[in-house]
């Protein structure tokens, strides 16, 4: 799925660095960041 700038985001859940699980809705109403960084935890 390919958003366009302005587009809102899908709902979605991810690991957190806090060893939690963090689901986008539950951050409405704040700003946020999301970095992708490909293989940048991984042994490769």
């Amino acid at each position: 799925m390919k958003l366009e700038i302005g587009d809102q985001a899908p709902d979605f859940e991810m690991d957190s660095h806090l060893e939690t699980r963090v689901r986008l809705s539950q951050l409405y109403g704040q700003n946020v960041v999301l970095a992708f960084f490909p293989k940048a935890w991984t042994p490769v």
